[in-house]
């Protein structure tokens, strides 16, 4: 008599997305290129960052009618990926897929703060599919390589241009910001 062996069926990575978010509501669960990341409790550095950021950029969001979100989920599609950026810039009222999702192409900017445990990520895949997603500019702060790129000019094959300079000096920021960025202000 012959034996059957037991089928092993894996989950669609949306699935096991949403089954993490549920089972673990108090931290950052993302899925990136298939992978469900559990993002480690940022640490001093990087909330320091953030909140330094949001403190430079407050003035003109305010002034432009626009919002910084600390926590929200880009939506690229149903079965797509699902990052939660450490600084989101949207405007007053965008186009939302739930209440905790918005829609990629209402984003204005994506900003990572890079962790040790997010370099590839932050700097190789998901500006990518932030630019197919048409997210206008994707700002990655990486404070132990001492850098800040700005990505701008979003295509299907990634971002067209990239400036890059040392954590500490200027950085154009275009529209609808129209401001320099004293990256030596997120130092302090």
């Amino acid at each position: 008599m012959p034996t059957s062996k037991p089928v092993e069926v894996e989950s669609p990575p949306v699935e096991l997305w949403a089954y993490a978010v549920e089972r673990y509501p108090e931290r950052r669960i993302e899925l990136v290129d298939g992978r469900v990341v559990i993002k480690a409790m940022p640490g001093k550095i990087h909330n320091d960052v953030v909140f330094l950021l949001v403190m430079l950029l407050g003035p003109a969001l305010m002034e432009r009618g626009l919002r910084s979100w600390g926590d929200i989920t880009l939506f690229f599609g149903v079965h797509e990926d699902r990052f939660r950026p450490d600084l989101t810039v949207v405007p007053r009222d965008p186009r939302m897929w739930s209440d905790d999702h918005v829609h990629a192409d209402e984003v204005l900017m994506v900003v990572e703060v890079v962790s040790p445990s997010s370099v590839q990520d932050d700097h190789e895949y998901k500006p990518g599919r932030c630019a197919k997603g048409k997210v206008p500019l994707y700002l990655v702060i990486d404070p132990a390589q001492e850098i800040v790129r700005l990505l701008s000019q979003p295509t299907e094959d990634g971002y067209d241009d990239e400036v890059k300079v040392p954590l500490g000096e200027k950085l154009s920021l275009p529209a609808p910001f129209d401001l320099v960025l004293d990256t030596a202000r997120l130092l302090v």
